[in-house]
C-alpha cells in the first residue's frame, strides 16, 4: 500500500524494498490462505462485565432489517482485529489503518489504508481506525 503511492516516480530505496518484498514472496511462494471452519476457543479471554443499567446504552439492541433473510446453516463465530500505525507517512503524518476480518478461523476480508486525518496520539489514530472497523463489520454483517 505504502510503495504503490511511489508508482509515478520511484527512487532507489524503492526499488530496494521491493526487492525485500519479492524475496519474502518468493521465499513463502508454498503458503496458503487456509478454510478453517472450526469456532475459535476465546475462553481464556477474561470477561469483564459492565452494569449497563444506568446508562445511555441501557436498552441498546442490535438493528436489524425487516426484509432480512432467516438464518440457515450452522452458527459462526466473526471476528475482527484492527490496529493503527501512528505517523506512518512521515511527510504528510497521517496514519495507516489495517482491519482483518474473519469467519470462524478463515479471513474473508482485510484493508490497509491511509487515514484522512492527521493525529497528534495513539489514541487518536486507534480510534479511527476502531471506527473504520466498525463500520465494516456492520456492512458485513448486513451482507451476510
Amino acid at each position: 500500500m505504502t510503495l504503490s503511492r511511489h508508482r509515478a516516480m520511484p527512487r532507489q530505496g524503492h526499488l530496494d524494498r521491493v526487492k525485500r518484498i519479492h524475496g519474502y514472496l518468493s521465499k513463502m511462494c508454498h503458503a496458503a490462505i487456509k478454510i478453517r471452519t472450526d469456532i475459535p476457543d476465546y475462553s481464556n479471554i477474561p470477561v469483564k462485565l459492565y452494569d449497563w443499567e444506568h446508562s445511555c446504552y441501557a436498552d441498546a439492541k442490535e438493528e436489524i432489517p425487516l426484509d432480512a433473510p432467516a438464518p440457515k446453516g450452522k452458527p459462526v463465530t466473526m471476528t475482527s482485529f484492527f490496529d493503527a500505525n501512528l505517523h506512518h507517512d512521515l511527510i504528510s503524518g497521517k496514519s495507516v489503518t489495517g482491519v482483518l476480518h474473519q469467519l470462524n478461523k478463515t479471513p474473508i476480508d482485510w484493508y490497509s489504508k491511509l487515514q484522512s486525518t492527521v493525529e497528534t496520539a495513539t489514541f487518536g489514530s486507534e480510534h479511527v481506525a476502531a471506527r473504520t472497523c466498525t463500520e465494516q463489520v456492520i456492512d458485513l454483517r448486513l451482507a451476510l
